[in-house]
């Protein structure tokens, strides 16, 4: 019996130094190497030209009472957050320029020359490197701060450049409005001049240049443009039927900045 037990404890420690061997023992696993797919996103352009950095400028100035860069960011922000939100004009002196948004005669009042530095900076970080008031969020509105309104769908974020800005938000906490995009998601195009005309309207035929085209399609429809004829047309045999020509419409540029309509039919409230 006591044979049977001394084996039996035997056995027992040879496992048990066996077990303890296997687990001091560290196997080299192969590294598992995770592929790293870098993913761009795809941004939205918008383009701008001096024309609309000056606007920005002339925003930033004129509605935060002429304060510091704090105030232009938070300003320069709004503008920002309309232009990307698909609610507003597709520019930004559209968006500056709107009727009954901004300040009374932003676009035409005379900017102090000392602002100008601290402007330009401003401007050039919002537009050359995507920078952001942080604290102004998707607000689109703000009024002077120390107001009070009755309305539940004001949703206040912060007070820089002595206004409020705010998020109008319905009972369920939703944006009232198209939400604007991430500056992230957003990329900034300049392009040379005082004017540009839509993406649609890039390729245009230049009225001085005669085109040199078939007779016109008597089937045209209204909104097609009346074409010039370079060469006199020759009438066709009797027996044979006129080719119908290809009617090319001529679009017509884009109204002045003063006058862009609201795209969609979203009302806006003043700035």
């Amino acid at each position: 019996m006591r044979a049977e037990i001394s084996f039996g404890k035997t056995l027992i420690g040879i496992l048990f130094v066996g077990l303890a061997a296997t687990g001091c023992t560290t196997t080299p696993k192969p590294a598992t190497t995770a592929a790293k797919t870098k993913v761009q996103s795809t941004k939205v352009t918008f383009n701008y030209t001096a024309k609309d950095r000056d606007c920005l400028k002339r925003a930033m100035y004129f509605e935060s009472q002429h304060s510091d860069e704090d105030g232009y960011m938070a300003v320069g922000t709004v503008v920002m957050n309309r232009l990307t939100s698909g609610a507003y004009p597709p520019s930004i002196c559209g968006v500056v320029a709107q009727e009954k948004q901004f300040a009374p005669g932003v676009m035409t009042r005379e900017v102090k020359p000392q602002a100008e530095p601290e402007l330009a900076t401003a401007a050039d970080a919002i537009l050359l490197k995507g920078a952001r008031h942080p604290a102004v969020k998707e607000a689109m509105f703000f009024h002077t701060d120390g107001l009070k309104f009755p309305y539940d769908n004001m949703h206040y974020v912060t007070v820089a450049g002595g206004n409020a800005f705010y998020e109008k938000r319905d009972s369920n906490g939703m944006l009232e409005t198209p939400p604007p995009l991430p500056s992230y998601e957003v990329a900034m195009n300049y392009v040379p001049g005082e004017s540009m005309l839509p993406p649609q309207f890039e390729a245009l035929i230049p009225s001085a240049v005669p085109v040199p085209l078939p007779a016109p399609d008597p089937m045209a429809t209204a909104s097609t443009a009346p074409m010039r004829i370079t060469a006199p047309v020759t009438q066709p045999e009797p027996s044979i039927a006129p080719e119908p020509g290809m009617p090319i419409a001529i679009p017509t540029p884009r109204p002045a900045y003063d006058s862009v309509m609201l795209r969609g039919s979203v009302a806006t409230d003043g700035g």
